[in-house]
């Protein structure tokens, strides 16, 4: 578990000097560990070497290491992303157990998460996932759909609006990943002008990192740089 903590450095150090190359503050983008299919002693491993925010994208996984770090003191500060596609039988325990959720692509989902966000909790921070590139594969709504979306979420009061959330194409052409970012950052330059609660932008994993970077992510969502290959069931 040593290694993560080195990994977990290491990336910390290369998402500042990305920044600094970008001409921005120093503490603009943050860093989420995604933890999903990693044991529990490797997210002791990353909280030991610092790290605070962490995203899963499997809710039956992501329960159990949630409720047992949540009824320990010493882990209250972690901040619970929740990444993955969501399914509306599965927003309830979301609603009930993560801080954020990245994932949000249509209006009955934002409805049950504002309805199931229990009233002793802050509003549940909201990211909209947008599938900029088009593909068929991937979750998420046209840009075109943003701001009605955007709209209909403002007006939850269990839910607060922070952001957008996206995956690149997948291709090796660093152009088209790049215009995919450059898309999402004017979309979400025009939602921050129109909500004040609109912070984040989500985008950029291991491979595609310094191009989300340069590109304005305020987010970058990293796992296997940090904990490692994943082992799928």
């Amino acid at each position: 578990m040593n290694d993560i903590a080195s990994r977990l450095l290491a990336i910390k150090d290369q998402i500042a000097s990305l920044t600094r190359q970008a001409g921005r503050a120093p503490d603009d983008v943050q860093l989420l560990a995604v933890s999903k299919t990693k044991p529990i002693e490797a997210i002791y491993a990353a909280y030991q070497a610092g790290q605070r925010q962490f995203g899963e994208s499997y809710v039956q996984e992501a329960i159990p290491k949630i409720q047992l770090l949540q009824t320990n003191p010493d882990y209250a500060d972690i901040e619970w992303h929740f990444i993955g596609p969501l399914q509306s039988n599965k927003t309830k325990p979301v609603a009930e157990h993560f801080d954020w959720v990245h994932s949000v692509d249509r209006e009955k989902i934002a409805q049950r998460l504002n309805e199931q966000r229990p009233a002793h909790l802050p509003a549940l921070n909201i990211c909209l996932q947008v599938n900029i590139s088009g593909e068929q594969t991937k979750s998420g709504i046209n840009a075109d759909e943003v701001f009605g979306l955007a709209g209909i979420i403002s007006q939850f009061p269990r839910l607060k609006l922070r952001g957008l959330m996206t995956i690149a194409e997948n291709t090796d052409d660093i152009n088209v990943v790049r215009d995919n970012f450059l898309h999402m950052q004017q979309l979400f330059n025009q939602l921050k002008s129109q909500y004040p609660s609109v912070d984040t932008l989500s985008m950029g994993m291991t491979d595609d990192m310094p191009v989300a970077i340069s590109c304005g992510s305020t987010m970058v969502r990293i796992g296997t740089a940090i904990f490692g290959s994943r082992e799928y069931k």
